[in-house]
Parts: structure tokens; sequence; C-alpha cells
């Protein structure tokens, strides 16, 4: 009788926060945060204080300078700015969201597929951030993919839905088109020729993650993601029409409400890092 009440109670345990959170009323015991780190709501700023919203039409054209120090301005006072007229179709917009969106509608057995609790797979379906070692996880699934190379990684990718491969490689191409563009855009707001900062950082990677935030019955007691910095170069994030992201400004969390067709841009520890050494070098060349 244990043996078999044993095995039940191991086949019903649902691995994916999808799947766990459709079943539950409450928010379990592991997801559940510290009173001093739970969310505050009565501490965010409304979005009247929000990160800049840059226009890059004519970043090339007669409006390059005033964008040139815009995005600067931007970099050295927030991290964080938003970019519209980017040059990424809306169409391809669109079908990303609806891939995210129907990848995490299949069905358990369909998804689990690419699941992995390893943090070094680069393909990889996961919950909350690493689930073998943090003490709270986080309200979040995600499907993370390395996509640069494509050709390296292309086909570890989920085959379903159907176009999933297809669509995502677009997305990924044309999102790094744009981090390119910003690269040299930040260079120059630098005083740097447009490609220091590539040159100085060599061969460059690029991660893309889809995340999942299922409906949460107590959002008070949780996080999809906590307070962080992103530890890579630049993260473009697209947000879908659903408010949440909230970014720090001099102490106030400051909310970041969804602009249809917008991306946000937040500097990560990398680049800051990239700037601080090349601004250096740039005084010592005076």
């Amino acid at each position: 009788m244990a043996s078999a009440a044993a095995v039940s109670t191991t086949t019903t345990t649902k691995v994916l926060l999808t799947d766990l959170a459709s079943s539950v009323n409450h928010v379990p015991s592991n997801y559940i945060r510290p009173i001093s780190d739970r969310p505050n709501l009565s501490d965010v700023q409304s979005s009247d204080a929000s990160i800049p919203l840059i226009d890059l039409h004519g970043l090339h054209g007669p409006n390059h300078s005033n964008i040139i120090k815009q995005i600067g301005q931007a970099c050295q006072q927030d991290g964080f700015f938003q970019v519209k007229n980017h040059g990424i179709p809306e169409t391809l917009i669109g079908k990303i969201m609806n891939i995210a969106r129907e990848f995490f509608r299949l069905p358990e057995s369909e998804r689990m597929k690419s699941y992995s609790d390893d943090p070094t797979k680069t393909t990889r379906l996961s919950t909350s951030f690493n689930v073998k070692t943090e003490k709270v996880s986080n309200w979040r699934d995600f499907l993370r993919l390395h996509c640069y190379p494509l050709e390296d990684y292309v086909n570890e990718w989920p085959s379903n839905p159907p176009s999933f491969r297809e669509d995502v490689a677009e997305y990924c191409t044309s999102v790094r088109g744009l981090v390119l563009r910003l690269l040299e855009a930040i260079s120059e707001s630098l005083g740097l020729e447009r490609d220091s900062i590539e040159k100085a950082l060599g061969k460059q990677g690029q991660h893309m993650a889809l995340n999942y935030y299922p409906p949460c019955p107590q959002p008070e007691l949780t996080y999809g993601l906590p307070g962080h910095t992103d530890p890579n170069l630049i993260t473009i994030l697209l947000q879908d029409d659903v408010p949440g992201l909230q970014v720090l400004r001099n102490g106030k969390w400051i909310a970041v409400n969804p602009i249809t067709n917008t991306f946000i841009v937040n500097i990560g520890d990398q680049m800051y890092l990239a700037m601080i050494n090349t601004r250096v070098c740039f005084i010592e060349l005076l």
C-alpha cells in the first residue's frame, strides 16, 4: 500500500508552473516570499514617471545627433529606455507573440520534451530560475534558447508549433540587427567610433527567453521575477498587453506599462562595464 501511494504522488506532481497554477487556489509555500521581500505596489510610482521613449525614425537621417544624445542620456541616467520606429515589422512582433502563446498552450506531454533542470543546456524549458539552487521559486515558466549563430542551435529548438523554428529564427535575426544599430548609437554617444563597443567585446552570443507568468491567485505573496540586473550586454524586451514590469530609478520602483509595438532596452552589466572602460580609454587618448 505504501509503495502504491508513493507512486501515485510522484506521477501527479507537476514539474512546470503552467500545469500547477491551473489547479491551485493559493500560492504553494515554496513560492511565498518572506514578508520583507514581498511586492508592495503602494511604493511603485505611476507610468507618468516612466523611462524615456525614443523614436528611432531618422536615426540615420537629419535627426541623427538628437537621437544619439537621447540614447546617451537614457543609458547614463536610467540604464533603460523604450524604442519605437525600430524597424522590426508589426507583423513579426505579432507572430512571435502568437508562437509564444501557442507553445505554452501545448499539452504538457509536448512541452515536457523541451524540459531540463540543467542550466548549461543551450535549449531548455524550465520554471522559476534555477530549481536546483533556489530556496523560493519565482512565479514563472520560461523557454530559453541560444540563437546565434542560428545554424548551431535552430535544430535543438521545439518543432511544435510547426512554424516555431521559422518564426523565432526570423525574430532573432531582426532583433540582432536592432541590437547592432543600438550598439553603434551608444558608441557614438560616448564620442567613439560607431563600431567601438562591438570591436571591444569580440565574439558575441545571443540568447532568447520566452517567459510565461500564469495567473496568480495571491500575487501579493510572490514575484514573477524579483529585482535583478541582467548580467549580459543588452536586453531587448517585448511585453504583451499585461502590465507588471518595474524598473528602479533613484531608489523608487517605476511602472513601465506596455506600449504597442515598442521594445524596452535594458543596459546589462557587461555593457555598463564596457561603457566605463571605453570612456576611460577615450579620456586617456585626449
